[in-house]
């Protein structure tokens, strides 16, 4: 994939041939302050959900989009090399470089992907496992209705009970001193933190011992290092309640969505967890609220991104979130359309990537719309969400960042 460097908007001084798009320093500075520091403070307030006032004054991701369109538009779509707050970057800007990055390898974390890809049913649209996750669900799901509101908190307690019984077993179901030290796993590398990790270890041993055979846990006995695997499936469920609590305030805004959505959540054939328009919900939720707005792989060799070569080592970004809300390439990018996940090819449209694309596809992709989906029709199936907050036009443009910790959402009986 590769073209001349002399492309229409490129100066001239950026155009000499084989060499790369450079980020001059106003740009560099732009870049810093309006995507990679955000991003940096995002990650913090993530894994510290109590730090929240730094965030809001930052999070203004339409700055973010604006100055990567402007880099785009001045360097004529090439990669740019742009230096970041931990070291240079080449940033990933056109479409049409987005397959080149999704073919490359993401990483060598071989072993681990054959226990993902085995335990979890990587592309199986229900799980083997379905029947008792989908109950585990419909149980951990009553308290979601219990009130006449659903906000975040309670939609993190009922996820990390049904995670804790789906990974683990029944066994750890109230565990929710485990589920709290694993939050606190997140990019911690002091001796406090090993020793907690340790400790965490220590206690998903106990339950995998015991464990169910449809748990994941249970599942993965065979493989040696099912433990460690299964602490990361564990944290992947914290991203769940966002998600869930995202796609149920839009469809609030949608009734007529919501409408759809609550007759295939009472249909006969729900019970199977296939749920596809649910499912295109969820997708589309993803697509304006991804779990990871950015991708970063480092090459393995020298690669050539058009015409230009670069060595072995480089750090490429891709901005997963401009590319999915650009409206120069994406038809109503800033609207929510369940409907075009159902178009032949838009799973493989590497514009939109919720689970991302390739040998770096995430292996629970299915395993998750499963969860989500199910939660979402367990409260579709008998209340009407309405009144969510903060209200959304239904006709667009939505937000660009939408916390999950302001969303209240009322519900109703049908």
């Amino acid at each position: 994939m590769t073209q001349s460097t002399t492309t229409a908007g490129r100066r001239p001084a950026e155009a000499g041939a084989g060499q790369p798009a450079r980020a001059g320093r106003a740009e560099t500075v732009r870049f810093a302050a309006t995507h990679a520091l955000p991003e940096l403070v995002r990650g913090f307030v993530t894994r510290r959900p109590h730090m929240t006032r730094p965030w809001p004054a930052l999070a203004r991701p339409h700055w973010s989009a604006a100055t990567l369109r402007a880099m785009r538009a001045r360097h004529g779509g090439a990669p740019v090399l742009v230096r970041g707050l931990s070291g240079t970057l080449l940033v990933i800007l056109d479409p049409q470089d987005l397959h080149q990055f999704y073919s490359a390898p993401p990483g060598s974390r071989e072993g681990r992907r054959e226990i993902d890809d085995a335990v979890l049913a990587s592309g199986t649209a229900v799980h083997p496992s379905g029947a008792p996750f989908l109950s585990v669900i419909a149980e951990e799901a009553r308290q979601l209705t219990a009130h006449g509101t659903l906000r975040l908190a309670r939609a993190r307690h009922a996820v990390a009970r049904a995670g804790r019984r789906m990974v683990l077993g029944d066994a750890a179901a109230d565990d929710e001193e485990l589920t709290g030290w694993l939050r606190r796993l997140h990019g911690g590398r002091t001796r406090a933190v090993r020793e907690l990790s340790d400790e965490a270890a220590a206690r998903i041993g106990q339950y995998a011992a015991d464990a169910e055979p449809h748990t994941l846990i249970g599942r993965a006995r065979r493989h040696a290092d099912s433990t460690g695997q299964a602490r990361h499936w564990l944290q992947a469920m914290d991203s769940v309640p966002a998600t869930l609590l995202r796609t149920l305030l839009l469809l609030a805004a949608h009734p007529a969505e919501q409408d759809v959505a609550a007759a295939e959540a009472r249909a006969a054939d729900a019970a199977s967890g296939e749920l596809p328009r649910l499912r295109a919900c969820v997708r589309e939720s993803l697509r304006l609220y991804p779990v990871v707005p950015d991708l970063i792989r480092v090459t393995r060799a020298e690669t050539e991104w058009r015409g230009v070569r670069h060595p072995a080592g480089t750090a490429v970004l891709l901005p997963v979130l401009f590319h999915q809300r650009d409206p120069e390439h994406m038809p109503a990018a800033h609207v929510f359309v369940p409907g075009r996940w159902s178009s032949q090819g838009a799973r493989q449209d590497v514009r939109m990537a919720p689970f991302s694309h390739g040998a770096g596809r995430c292996p629970g992709d299915q395993l998750g719309l499963l969860v989500v989906s199910a939660f979402c029709a367990e409260v579709l199936r008998g209340h009407r969400v309405r009144d969510g907050r903060p209200a959304l036009d239904p006709m667009g443009p939505l937000p660009v960042a939408l916390d999950p910790r302001g969303i209240r959402l009322g519900l109703v009986r049908r």
